[in-house]
């Protein structure tokens, strides 16, 4: 088969590093690219990847081959593109300016628009596909990444993607094949919606999931972005164990039935938290507008509007200034009016 391709991590933060850490266990060559304040914490403690299993590996510092100069994508073979959405546009410039043509960019970002800002700017010089992360990944702090809840990625499937699958193999970072990767962004949306009321919560996830008032907000928010979806004629695919269809019915079922049967069957550990509460504790700007903001932006398209997801941006905001967080109750009645 050859030689295996060099990896490149673009964005090597929480995601970058859990994924780059698992592929690299599998003997795939990898080079992180991401910020200073990173590689300072791996150059004195290595990289350590772990998951809710008890799965767990460590480099040492010498091992690791973090940078913060995107010259390095130059040696790459498949760049795995993590960056926050709202730096996909000097991503796409990075890879402009340091990557061979034809390389492989498999994008496993939140929301749906970037795959076509990167065709926009990148033309056809590189080859971008769509990919997904349907899970959470915390920094614990001195290089450790961990992976708390259950989960696969994904990657439209091509000749390369397909190669790579095979050498990921099994394990916490397995690559899974789909012709329908829009489809499949769609549907990781909606469950996506929930990290906007988890990040507002100020909990750990499975703490926020326990409660009924902050899932029936999430159930809200989803009801709205499956009407405006089938209004769009979109298929949203379905992601782990429950269709789209069925989303809402079961993340705002009664805490008897939710917490006994459905949250039970779901792998998740007490360390787990979404990707936006993680920005919020940072003080970044969060991702909500590549979340909830693509459905209220497909609302404005269809000239309709989206009163709940729009509330929950609106507030995401007011977190971002400092506000918060939210109780069950009071964060239902704010949204939801009752």
């Amino acid at each position: 088969m050859g030689d295996p391709p060099r990896i490149a991590i673009l964005g090597a933060g929480s995601v970058g590093c859990f994924i780059g850490g698992a592929w690299q266990a599998k003997g795939l060559p990898v080079t992180y690219v991401g910020r200073a304040k990173l590689a300072e914490a791996i150059r004195a403690n290595g990289l350590t990847v772990s998951d809710y299993s008890d799965w767990q590996v460590r480099f040492d510092a010498a091992d690791v081959d973090y940078r913060t100069d995107p010259s390095a994508l130059g040696d790459a073979d498949i760049i795995a593109l993590c960056v926050k959405s709202g730096a996909t546009a000097e991503a796409a410039r990075e890879i402009t300016e340091h990557a061979r043509e034809a390389t492989l960019v498999i994008s496993f970002q939140n929301g749906i628009s970037n795959v076509d800002v990167f065709n926009e700017q990148l033309g056809n010089r590189f080859r971008v596909v769509r990919g997904m992360v349907p899970f959470n990944i915390a920094y614990l702090g001195n290089g450790r990444f961990h992976k708390g809840v259950a989960g696969a990625l994904w990657a439209e499937r091509l000749p390369d993607t397909a190669r790579l699958s095979e050498l990921v193999g099994d394990g916490p970072a397995k690559l899974c094949l789909s012709d329908d990767m829009l489809g499949a962004a769609w549907g990781k949306l909606l469950i996506n919606l929930n990290n906007a009321v988890n990040a507002l919560s100020g909990r750990p996830l499975i703490r926020q999931l326990r409660e009924r008032d902050y899932r029936r907000v999430v159930a809200a928010s989803q009801r709205e972005g499956l009407d405006l979806l089938k209004r769009a004629h979109i298929k949203p695919a379905k992601i782990g164990a429950v269709g789209p269809g069925l989303l809402p019915a079961v993340i705002g079922s009664p805490d008897w039935l939710f917490n006994n049967i459905f949250l039970k069957a779901w792998k998740i550990d007490e360390r787990a938290r979404s990707s936006m509460a993680d920005d919020l504790v940072a003080g970044r700007k969060t991702e909500v507008d590549y979340i909830n903001g693509e459905l209220v932006s497909l609302a404005d398209k269809l000239g309709v509007d989206a009163p709940v997801n729009k509330a929950v941006v609106r507030l995401i905001r007011d977190a971002e200034a400092g506000l918060g967080p939210w109780q069950p109750r009071d964060l239902r009645r704010e949204v939801l009016g009752r």
